[in-house]
């Protein structure tokens, strides 16, 4: 059971109780669609709750539950890692460098040498933060996918090693 704090910020790992609030999030376009997904997933609660996992794990604010981030060992020394902040009137505060790091620094921790991950290309607000905690990018993926509209997308592949981590939930902070 994962649980990393910093002041009224909480990721936990995400329990069944969560699994009605993430088919919600998943199932909103405007949520998803920087995944592809911009008519939602289509998923129940139901799939949900069994679909989860050490790797999926719910972020609080102040109590309140505002989105999700995951992770997923790529091998022995390489973490995959993602993040959502659901709640719109919760993003661009800050918030995602935090949970990030408080992620990153759990898995370096845990032995992982390279984290990694990837973005829509149009995404510039997730890019900005990924280069703010030190990451660097490693390639892009032109028209690699089509969305669920039939549009194609692009992506950023970065990656992040220990020593280029910049953390914003570090000691002291």
């Amino acid at each position: 059971m994962i649980q990393l704090t910093h002041r009224d910020i909480l990721v936990r790992t995400a329990r069944n109780s969560d699994a009605k609030q993430l088919a919600q999030w998943w199932n909103d376009g405007e949520v998803m669609a920087h995944a592809g997904f911009p008519n939602g997933v289509g998923t129940t609660e139901e799939k949900v709750a069994a679909g989860l996992g050490e790797g999926l794990l719910i972020i609080e604010a102040g109590g309140v539950s505002i989105g999700e981030c995951n992770y997923r060992i790529v091998d022995e020394k390489t973490a995959e890692i993602g993040i959502k902040i659901c709640r719109r009137d919760y993003q661009e505060r800050g918030i995602g460098r935090v949970v990030l790091s408080l992620l990153i620094r759990y898995l370096f921790d845990r032995g992982f040498g390279k984290i990694i991950l990837d973005t829509n290309l149009q995404n510039h607000r997730a890019q900005h933060v990924y280069a703010s905690l030190g990451f660097r990018k490693v390639g892009v993926n032109v028209d690699a996918w089509k969305d669920q509209l039939g549009q194609w997308q692009s992506s950023v592949d970065y990656a992040l090693t220990e020593g280029d981590f910049v953390d914003f939930a570090g000691k002291g902070d």
